[in-house]
């Protein structure tokens, strides 16, 4: 059986992308690899292609065509990995700012304990940001302290694309078309899942900034994120979220509607 598959999505990523799918297939605990290109021009895919032989039944990919932004990449992993029986699924960067090695950490938390949803959180337990400038820190941090006051979530790193999914979360939420392509996508993927009522548990992780290739950040998928917020808090009042989680906990609340 199909057990855990990690989706990967790429655009320029020819400097990484070896060294991340060797780094992730030596790891103690099997996963799956899942690649998501967007067309990247610098043959990125191609590099992925030549290593399909040698990881024959664990390497796949997924070609697009263009950048069609960050969130369609990994819904369109997930209804993949979904198609193919996957029990656990994960999205991770490509660029090493997420460490392969908390895979094991993220699945542990949902295989054994309890979590219908694991998320790498920079901001559970202080600040674990590496060669970050400072203003983008506090740009990030007080982000989620913006989420959370929108929200009424209390997910400390609510922007995280660290994450470990058990299928049927995914299974439900992918019902409804989730809206935001950027980091909101990130913030209403957990919000979906919290409003259904499932369990979100943050494990600490240290984040390191890329060193090789080039921060796919911009000024418009912030705007996204910032104004987001608020247009998908508002959107939730005209949706009815029946709680899929029994015993319900004072830290996992489900809004009444």
């Amino acid at each position: 059986m199909k057990d855990r598959l990690v989706v990967i999505p790429t655009y320029n990523e020819i400097e990484n992308i070896e060294a991340i799918i060797r780094k992730v297939f030596s790891l103690p605990v099997s996963f799956d690899l899942l690649i998501v290109d967007d067309g990247s021009p610098d043959g990125t895919a191609q590099r992925v292609r030549d290593l399909q032989d040698e990881f024959a039944g664990r390497l796949y990919m997924l070609e697009r065509r263009g950048k069609l932004g960050l969130g369609t990449a990994y819904i369109d992993g997930f209804k993949w990995a979904l198609s193919r029986g996957y029990q656990y699924l994960f999205e991770m960067d490509a660029d090493f700012s997420h460490n392969p090695d908390d895979l094991i950490n993220l699945y542990q938390a949902c295989a054994d304990g309890g979590a219908d949803v694991a998320v790498g959180s920079r901001y559970i337990r202080g600040v674990n940001v590496v060669n970050w400038p400072m203003g983008r820190v506090l740009m990030s941090y007080f982000a989620g302290v913006y989420v959370r006051f929108i929200t009424g979530m209390s997910i400390m790193d609510p922007t995280a694309g660290f994450i470990c999914y058990r299928r049927e979360v995914l299974e439900i939420i992918l019902h409804n078309p989730i809206k935001f392509v950027g980091y909101a996508f990130q913030i209403e993927m957990k919000f979906t899942c919290w409003k259904y009522g499932f369990r979100l548990v943050e494990v600490p992780i240290i984040f390191t900034d890329r060193t090789r290739g080039v921060s796919k950040m911009s000024s418009r998928i912030f705007k996204e994120a910032v104004f987001g917020v608020i247009q998908m808090k508002i959107s939730s009042f005209f949706r009815h979220y029946v709680p899929r989680k029994p015993g319900i906990t004072a830290q996992e609340p489900v809004d009444a509607l």
